[in-house]
């Protein structure tokens, strides 16, 4: 059954910060390790939501934006990059034992492992899309959901997609880095807080109120124009493009839960003190598990991961000697 296929040590449900932390300590000791992430980047809630945002309860730094800390922990991981495997854009459905190996299958493809470690937090998390025909052509090109460098926006023609504190955020920052800036909203008002919206208004921004995404043209990957249309009414307005964020904002979801037998109570992994499931060789930590007295925060997940990860690597090879030993150790730099 599993001829020609590589089978991993340990394979990894999410590639946020808890996720890429429990990846790099299973190369330090010494596995194969692959991690299956549902966004098309690495980094989680963080990477995403808040890269600007300063994070305060992480050891050794009195305060460091999430995105930088994401980045700190995927240059850590480069360290293993030979025995590490990045799988972007693949959203874990089912998993399935027998042989003594997991059989994992995600919206894209099969993946086999001995082990699994879910650090997926409270399920997938995936944006908000327009829900137009042809979007997921454009996705990464030059149809973006959240922003990380503004300069790549310089010179263009920018159509923003939104109504909250990141869109109106992303319109202010780029109306003096940008070509133009349009900003469309569904309403008149705007959700975002309102210092934000007066420097908005008194910007060079384009604010075209209360319009509806209706229709997404393209090229070659790329899209070209947006098509908005006034709400309630005929009216519509075609605005040509170099650029597109969506700013609808972000879900998550454990829907495929259900389908993983493990026992859980709503979009939580019941564990054992050592981070075992109700299902042998599976593992969950980080937001994702639950246990008495749990704390939600990052540094409790990075925590966790070690001994999750070394749980695995005694249910993978029983008989072998396990002791742990310190990365000055293991390091020699």
């Amino acid at each position: 059954m599993f001829d020609n296929q590589e089978i991993y040590d340990i394979t990894i449900v999410g590639g946020g910060p808890v996720g890429l932390f429990a990846a790099f300590y299973a190369g330090l000791r010494g596995v194969s390790v692959k991690v299956i992430e549902s966004l098309s980047e690495l980094g989680g809630q963080p990477a995403i939501l808040y890269p600007e945002k300063m994070v305060y309860d992480v050891p050794a730094f009195p305060a460091i934006p999430a995105g930088e800390l994401v980045d700190n922990l995927i240059e850590q991981l480069k360290r293993f990059e030979d025995r590490t495997t990045i799988c972007l854009k693949e959203e874990v459905q089912t998993f399935e034992k027998k042989d003594g190996i997991f059989t994992i299958q995600t919206n894209k493809a099969q993946h086999f492992s001995k082990t699994i470690i879910i650090a997926c937090g409270n399920g997938a998390f995936a944006p908000r899309p327009l829900g137009l025909e042809g979007e997921e052509d454009y996705a990464d090109n030059n149809l973006f959901y959240n922003v990380h460098k503004l300069d790549q926006f310089a010179g263009q023609n920018v159509v923003i997609c939104g109504g909250g504190d990141s869109a109106v955020d992303w319109a202010n920052a780029l109306d003096k880095i940008a070509s133009s800036v349009t900003l469309v909203h569904r309403r008149d008002a705007f959700r975002a807080h309102e210092h934000s919206v007066e420097v908005l208004k008194e910007s060079g921004v384009k604010i075209l109120t209360p319009y509806v995404p209706l229709v997404l043209t393209g090229e070659n990957g790329r899209a070209t124009s947006l098509t908005v249309q006034k709400v309630k009414s005929d009216e519509t307005v075609e605005l040509p493009l170099d650029a597109l964020i969506v700013s609808f904002g972000f879900s998550t979801s454990n829907k495929n839960l259900k389908n993983w037998n493990i026992d859980h109570k709503r979009s939580s992994i019941n564990v054992s003190p050592l981070f075992e499931t109700s299902q042998e060789g599976v593992y969950a930590i980080g937001d994702a598990a639950q246990y008495e007295g749990k704390v939600d925060l990052i540094a409790t997940g990075f925590g966790e991961a070690p001994t999750a990860i070394n749980q695995a690597i005694k249910y993978i090879y029983p008989d072998s000697d396990n002791r742990v030993v310190h990365s000055t150790s293991l390091i020699k730099d």
